[in-house]
């Protein structure tokens, strides 16, 4: 009897579960309940885009190079003549000076240069006597000191005279200068001359070298002067230093690429806009402030973007700053993000605790984009907990949510989370009872860490711009990124793109000028 009640027993539990089974595969079919993606909304596909960039960096010319480039160009000598102020008394007479310059100091206080050099030179008379100046000085001379004494004068006639006296002076040449829109610096030059006094008295004509010869003297370094500011006015080297610049600009830099197996992407730049600050004068250098604006973008294989260099530079206030801001479009495949979700969701299980009618595990995750949203699809498993039997089975479960970028955290995060319940069946049963834990668990757990992409972008920007560090011909040029920071995100059906700038440091200098 025992034996046929235990046997019975066994009969019912067999049929119970065979019928139970039966049940399940009409009410909860493998593979069912939800197993049929959401239809798409369509997402145009992500234009080829590009961002303007900035890049303004402090040029201190330093005033030794200045010094140096004028010693080339300043002349050493000045030499001129005289109108002969005794043409009674002496012929053939010549009044000449030779005035040698020192070397140049060069010193600077806001917005002026002041440039220097001390003059030492001769002043030199020569003539003949006329004849009839010495007979008539010698019987005057006869007449009050003695006949012998006038008779040794009139043998002077025709004798060669040959005087000389020394010049000193100081010239001290005062600079304010201007940037003009032509890629030209406007010296804007004023002189101030100085002769010490001198005197010279040529057969009894006193000429004092200050009075007579300075004028004349003025005038010469003026000219010198003159034809010093026509030569920098019209001297190009900052533009052939911006010409070489601008080239080095323009051009597209190889950035590595953007996940493992994928080819290397390039960071194209086309410098569109130049730009500058009127000079600013210290003690040690004059400083200009230049820079470019240039538009960029991320581009699959490396391009030769042309890049007119512009004609005119457009001039800033003098207050505005050096910096660089770099804009870097970054083009994540959804095969990365799909990655970095599913090890958010992947073996994660989501109910009520143990008393809840249903555990809900993830067994994979992957995400599509869908017009404005990102569809989550989880393959779930469902496991029913209040029956004998603890049924289960898997299905895909759809969860619809915005991105949004949280640009305090620089994370990637989804707003307006909602589970997709056109499930039916059993398998609807329990995703409805797991819907709020589910949808919660999307919104905490689909969050994509931009911090990485704007690191690996950091590194990519210094490596590039490291190319643009270059000492040689007197020129240094010096760049940094300090801080990357992602400041927007789009998408198509295949790319998330993260919009990243990067903000840095640059300045450029010059400690040697074209002679």
């Amino acid at each position: 009897m025992r034996l046929r009640t235990v046997l019975i027993g066994v009969a019912i539990l067999a049929m119970a579960f065979i019928g139970a089974t039966l049940v399940m595969q009409v009410l909860w079919p493998a593979g069912g309940g939800g197993g049929r993606r959401p239809a798409l909304a369509e997402v145009p596909p992500l234009p080829a885009v590009s961002r303007t960039s900035t890049i303004i960096a402090p040029t201190a010319i330093t005033l030794g190079a200045l010094r140096e480039m004028l010693e080339a160009q300043a002349p050493r000598d000045l030499s001129g003549k005289r109108d002969n102020i005794a043409s009674k008394m002496l012929s053939n007479a010549e009044i000449g000076w030779t005035v040698n310059r020192g070397p140049l100091g060069v010193a600077g206080k806001p917005d002026v240069i002041g440039v220097s050099t001390m003059l030492t030179g001769s002043l030199r008379a020569t003539g003949q006597l006329a004849t009839s100046a010495a007979g008539g000085l010698g019987g005057a001379i006869g007449g009050v000191l003695g006949k012998d004494l006038g008779r040794n004068v009139e043998k002077l006639a025709g004798r060669t005279l040959d005087q000389r006296t020394d010049i000193r002076g100081n010239v001290a040449v005062i600079s304010q200068p201007q940037l003009t829109p032509a890629w030209r610096l406007e010296p804007n030059l004023t002189t101030h001359f100085s002769i010490a006094d001198a005197n010279m008295t040529i057969v009894g004509v006193k000429l004092n070298v200050s009075n007579e010869v300075r004028p004349l003297l003025e005038r010469q370094v003026q000219e010198q002067v003159g034809r010093l500011q026509a030569r920098l006015r019209n001297d190009p080297f900052l533009e052939r230093v911006a010409r070489r610049e601008w080239t080095k600009l323009c051009r597209s830099l190889s950035i590595g690429a953007a996940g493992a197996g994928l080819p290397n992407l390039w960071l194209e730049l086309r410098p569109t806009r130049a730009i500058a600050a009127q000079p600013k004068v210290d003690a040690e250098a004059v400083t200009l402030l230049i820079g470019v604006e240039a538009e960029t973008r991320i581009v699959p294989k490396e391009t030769k973007p042309e890049c007119p260099f512009p004609a005119a530079i457009e001039l800033l206030p003098q207050g505005e700053q050096g910096r660089v801001n770099i804009a870097v479009p970054i083009d994540v495949p959804f095969t990365e993000v799909n990655r970095l979700v599913e090890a958010q969701f992947a073996g994660r299980t989501f109910g009520d605790g143990n008393d809840s009618a249903f555990a809900v595990t993830v067994r994979k995750a992957s995400v599509a984009a869908s017009g404005d949203q990102l569809l989550i699809s989880l393959r779930v498993n469902a496991t029913e907990r209040k029956s004998w039997f603890g049924l289960g089975a898997e299905a895909n479960v759809h969860v619809w949510g915005r991105p949004v970028l949280d640009a305090k955290t620089q994370v990637l995060r989804l707003t307006d989370v909602k589970l997709d319940l056109e499930s039916e069946g059993m398998m609807g049963a329990a995703v409805r009872a797991a819907a709020p834990y589910l949808e919660a668990a999307v919104a905490e757990r689909t969050v994509i860490d931009l911090k990485p992409f704007a690191a690996n972008a950091r590194k990519s920007i210094e490596a590039a711009i490291a190319e643009f560090r270059a000492a040689g011909d007197g020129v240094r040029v010096d760049a940094s990124v300090a801080d990357l920071r992602v400041v927007d995100i789009a998408f198509d059906s295949t790319t998330l793109r993260i919009i990243a700038e990067a903000d840095g440091q640059a300045k450029v200098s010059v400690t040697s000028l074209p002679k």
